[in-house]
């Protein structure tokens, strides 16, 4: 990529995945950018979990009847839970962590996709059930991992949501363009 900004027009979920697998030191870097991700205090409350067991991942599949999909054809998976014991900010702490995942994965090559866990008890148990997470730990979310078998269009600048950017204070209708 040849700036910040590229990357991030470039990043899209990607819910399809080849058979090939990611290799261990794609899946190395990824953790090491995730690890670090700034968090409140520092505490870094965040645990990882990599799955590359196509029977687990498959598996993870049917914790949510919709957005989970793809656990069908991915070839990793990284489970981001969090100890809520650990600092009043763990959920953006976690969020931000997955967020650094997705980032390296892209940066990679490689498609990625964030399915929410948390507040879905069901899914949580399934995760817990499969991966072996203790009861102490929120499982916030699971990155799925593969090589893209599917195209996304970069994001649009000119179709960005510019008004939902403010300047000094929030003014419903007010727009100043943005200088990239």
């Amino acid at each position: 990529m040849e700036s910040f900004l590229e990357l991030c027009r470039h990043r899209r979920s990607i819910r399809h995945y080849t058979d090939q697998p990611v290799e261990r030191e794609k899946i190395d870097y990824m953790l090491r950018c995730a690890l670090m991700a700034p968090s409140g205090k520092r505490r870094n409350p965040w645990e990882f979990v990599v799955v590359t067991d196509t029977a687990t991942i498959r598996a993870m599949a049917p914790c949510k009847e919709y957005g989970a999909g793809m656990f069908e054809t991915a070839t990793a998976a990284i489970v981001v839970a969090v100890d809520a014991s650990l600092t009043d900010t763990w959920q953006a702490d976690g969020a931000i962590a997955a967020e650094h995942l997705l980032l390296a994965a892209a940066e990679q090559g490689l498609g990625a996709c964030w399915c929410h866990i948390y507040g879905r008890e069901e899914a949580e148990q399934l995760i817990r059930q499969l991966t072996g997470i203790p009861d102490n730990l929120h499982v916030l979310c699971v990155v799925s991992l593969g090589y893209k078998d599917e195209e996304r269009k970069d994001y649009d600048l000119d179709k960005l949501l510019y008004n939902k950017v403010h300047r000094e204070r929030f003014e419903i209708g007010r727009f100043e363009d943005l200088k990239i």
